[in-house]
C-alpha cells in the first residue's frame, strides 16, 4: 500500500491523504493536518537550527510544494516517493531530511544518492555541500569521467554522504573500494530517467548491497510501472507525495507550437531567434548528428556565443560548456536530452524543441529547464511540429492537460500553404545572425 499525499497548488498545502493500492483502488481520507497552515515555512517543517541557518544562507525563503510536503514525512525516517517536475526544488527536499539524521560523529558512509548523469550528480553534491555549510558533513561525488584514484582516496577519508552514478558506483564496488554496509539512507533521484537509460540492473545490485534496514527515498517526475515495481521490491510502505497535479509544466512557462516544413525548420529557427531575442536559450535536437549540424551552422555567425552538448562529448569538454553556459558567456546551447534533466540554470529564458521529443515525459524535462524555481522570470517554450507530427503534439497536450497555442513568425513562412507552392527559401550560411538580449 502507498500512503499518498495530494497537494493544493492554490494554497500551497496538502489536500488530503489517500491510501492507494497497487490495483488502483483509492480510499480518500480527509486530513485535518492539511488545514493547519496556508503558508508553510521552513521553520514549520521540523528542521533543526543548523539546517535552518544553512537554508537561510542559501537564500531560500519559502518552501516549494514538494519541499513542504516531502520534508516533514522524510524527516521521520519514513520511506517516501516524491513526484514533482524538474526545477521545483526536489534536491533540497531529500537532502535536508538526510542531513537531519546523519550521525556526524561517525566518519563512515551513511547516505547514498543515485542520479542518472554526471552533471546532475555533481549538481546534487554541490547542493548538499551548500545545505550542510553549518555542519561538518563530508560529501563525495563518484561519477565516471573523473580520475577514479582521487575518488578512492576520498572514500578512504570516510565521507558521510555519497552522490554518484550507478555505473561508477558498481565499478568501485567491484574493485572492493566501496562498501555499502553502513548505509542508512538511499535516494533514487530522477528515478524514471535512470530506468529509461537502462540503469535498473545496476540500481538493483546497489540496493541489494545496502542494509535492508534503511530509509529509501525515490524522486521522479512520473510514476512509471517500473518505478512501482522498484518501490514494491525495495521500499517499506512508502508514502507517495504527488505535487504534479496542475503542475505540468508550471505556470512559470509559456508554451507554444510552431508548424514548420522539414526543409524550412532551420530558416524558422533563425527567424524565431531574431523575433524572440532570448537572454539564454537551449535548442533541443533529437540526435547528436542533428545537434552538431546546427552548431556548425550557427557557430559561423555567433562564434563563442553558441555551444553544443551531447553524450559523445568528453567529460572535460562538457564541463567547460556548462561552466560557460552558467556564466552567461554561452548564450545558445544546442543539445540532446543529455541536459534535459536536473540542470538548474536560472538565466535560461527560452527552450526551443527543434525536434519534437519522442516521449511526452521528455517534453516535460526539456521545458523544465526554463521557468525554474531559481528564476524570477517567466520562461517560454516553443516546439517545432511538422504536419505529420500532429499526433505527437496531441499526446503532449494530453500529457500536460493543456492545448498549446500556435506561434507565428512575422517575416517567414515556416510551413507552405496546403496544396500551394511557395518561393520561400531555406537560409544558407549567409543568413543574418540573431541577436541575444543582454541581461
Amino acid at each position: 500500500m502507498f500512503q499518498q499525499l495530494a497537494w493544493d497548488e492554490s494554497k500551497n498545502q496538502p489536500l488530503c491523504l489517500a491510501l492507494t493500492s497497487i490495483s488502483g483502488i483509492d480510499l480518500l481520507v480527509s486530513s485535518s493536518e492539511a488545514e493547519t497552515t496556508d503558508h508553510p515555512t521552513f521553520e514549520s517543517l521540523g528542521l533543526n537550527r543548523s539546517s535552518l541557518q544553512a537554508i537561510e544562507s542559501a537564500g531560500f525563503e519559502t518552501p516549494s510544494p514538494i519541499q513542504a510536503a516531502f520534508i516533514p514525512v522524510a524527516i521521520k525516517n519514513q520511506d517516501v516517493i516524491g513526484l514533482a517536475r524538474t526545477g521545483t526544488g526536489k534536491t533540497t527536499a531529500f537532502v535536508m531530511p538526510i542531513l537531519e539524521q546523519i550521525d556526524l560523529s561517525k566518519n563512515i558512509p551513511q547516505a547514498l544518492i543515485l542520479a542518472p548523469t554526471r552533471e546532475l550528480s555533481e549538481q546534487v553534491a554541490k547542493e548538499a555541500e551548500k545545505l550542510s555549510s553549518h555542519s561538518p558533513c563530508h560529501t563525495v561525488c563518484l561519477v565516471g569521467g573523473r580520475p577514479i584514484r582521487s575518488q578512492i582516496n576520498e572514500i578512504k577519508k570516510g565521507p558521510h554522504l555519497i552522490v554518484g552514478t550507478p555505473g561508477r558506483l558498481i565499478d568501485l564496488i567491484r574493485r572492493r573500494e566501496l562498501n555499502l554496509k553502513t548505509i542508512k539512507f538511499v535516494v533514487l533521484d530522477e528515478a524514471d530517467r535512470m530506468l529509461d537509460i537502462g540503469f535498473r540492473p545496476d540500481i538493483e545490485k546497489i540496493l541489494r548491497r545496502c542494509p535492508k534496514k534503511r530509509q529509501t527515498l525515490l524522486l521522479s517526475a512520473t510514476m512509471a510501472p517500473e518505478i512501482e515495481q522498484i518501490s514494491q521490491k525495495y521500499m517499506q510502505s512508502p508514502e507517495k507525495i504527488d505535487v504534479t497535479q496542475g503542475d505540468a509544466p508550471a505556470q512559470q512557462i509559456e508554451q507554444f507550437y510552431l508548424t514548420a516544413d522539414p526543409d524550412r525548420k532551420f530558416g524558422a529557427l533563425v527567424h524565431l531567434l531574431k523575433q524572440e531575442r532570448p537572454q539564454q536559450v537551449i535548442v533541443f535536437s533529437r540526435t547528436k548528428i542533428g545537434a552538431d549540424k546546427l552548431f556548425k551552422k550557427f557557430s559561423q555567425k555567433l562564434g563563442k556565443q553558441v555551444a553544443s552538448m551531447h553524450g559523445d562529448l568528453p567529460q572535460g569538454k562538457r564541463d567547460q560548456v556548462m561552466k560557460k553556459f552558467r556564466q552567461g558567456n554561452v548564450r545558445m546551447l544546442i543539445a540532446t536530452d543529455v541536459v534535459g534533466r536536473g540542470i538548474d540554470i536560472s538565466g535560461i529564458s527560452h527552450i526551443i524543441n527543434y525536434d519534437i521529443p519522442e516521449f511526452c515525459d521528455d517534453y516535460l524535462h526539456r521545458v523544465g529547464r526554463t521557468g525554474r524555481l531559481s528564476s524570477d522570470a517567466q520562461g517560454r517554450a516553443i516546439t517545432f511540429v511538422t504536419r505529420e507530427q500532429g499526433d505527437q503534439l496531441t499526446n503532449i497536450e494530453m500529457r500536460i492537460n493543456q492545448l498549446l497555442p500556435e506561434y507565428f513568425l512575422e517575416e517567414y513562412e515556416a510551413a507552405r500553404p496546403i496544396k500551394s507552392a511557395s518561393n520561400v527559401e531555406e537560409p544558407t550560411e549567409n543568413y543574418e545572425a540573431p541577436e541575444f538580449v543582454i541581461p
